[in-house]
């Protein structure tokens, strides 16, 4: 009897997570085990794809420059968008923290409206602000800051603001959370034994909000490589990123197997990338408290 309500209470656990693991392997795994299937197939212009399987497609994007710099590009893109959605997220978390009712509920709305609005909404608009008669351009000349206009539109610059503004929700909500779990007397406490707010933040504030930055970091990270619409529809036709790569491999050449290599690689090296930093921080950050 003991043993059959152990096995019960045992197997709970997985009959109540069931439907959503069946979901996650339907919608995510196997569509991705098929695109690794497929980036092995044999490609031809006159026939399509072949059932054979080769190494070709991986071999071209390892050894064509043209790919080495999209990659790159792509890499460089969402490593700005990070860092610029720390920089000024971080901050704007711990101000709309202190911020009174009503004003906190309002802000947080205000911070989090992008997240409400589609994607190629977004980006036209920016798309409208960032052109040489657009807003900010019309603004900076008005100052007398400029003389003519900057080109900002079709540019890594353009691509990279409009990014920042799409994915800095996402360093707020991570930043916001760990926020949540500070015990403000703490830094009361920090305070009146005579250290500086600028020391507190450093040694009270900054190592409890760290994992909301390093989530924030790595979701912003991976949102910002795998971008599509933004950096399609800012950056134009020339200046293209590993997702509008692979998007027009299976739509404009219709070379499904090198559309699905190119997701397949960006994929292992966000992977990688965000392993490694996320095995980095915390290496440092357990210097940090064990010093």
């Amino acid at each position: 009897m003991a043993s059959t309500v152990e096995n019960r209470s045992t197997a709970a656990p997985w009959l109540l997570s069931a439907p959503a693991l069946l979901l996650f392997v339907g919608l995510l795994l196997v569509p991705l085990v098929l695109t690794a299937i497929l980036s092995f197939r044999v490609f031809d212009g006159t026939q399509g794809v072949m059932p054979e399987y080769t190494l070709a497609h991986y071999w071209e994007v390892f050894s064509d420059d043209y790919y080495h710099e999209i990659f790159l590009r792509t890499g460089g893109l969402a490593l700005a968008v990070t860092l610029l959605s720390i920089v000024f997220g971080v901050p704007e978390t711990i101000i709309l923290a202190r911020m009174k009712s009503p004003w906190r509920g309002l802000f947080l709305v205000v911070i989090l409206g992008p997240l409400l609005i589609s994607v190629v909404v977004r980006t036209l608009g920016w798309a409208i602000l960032l052109g040489n008669n657009g807003l900010i351009n019309t603004a900076l000349q008005a100052l007398g800051i400029t003389d003519e206009p900057i080109r900002l539109l079709f540019t890594m610059t353009g691509v990279t603001i409009a990014l920042t503004h799409v994915l800095i929700p996402f360093m707020v909500i991570a930043v916001w959370a760990a926020l949540q779990k500070l015990d403000p007397q703490v830094e009361n406490a920090g305070l009146s034994l005579g250290a500086s707010p600028f020391t507190v933040f450093r040694r009270v504030i900054l190592p409890q909000i760290l994992p909301g930055i390093l989530s924030g970091g790595i979701i912003v990270f991976a949102l910002a490589a795998s971008a599509f619409a933004t950096p399609a529809i800012l950056g134009g036709r020339r200046l293209k990123v590993v997702a509008s790569a692979a998007y027009d491999e299976f739509l404009s050449t219709l070379n499904w197997p090198l559309g699905a290599t190119i997701a397949v690689l960006l994929l292992i090296a966000n992977v990688v990338i965000i392993l490694g930093c996320n095995r980095l921080i915390e290496r440092r950050y357990r210097t940090v408290f064990e010093s």
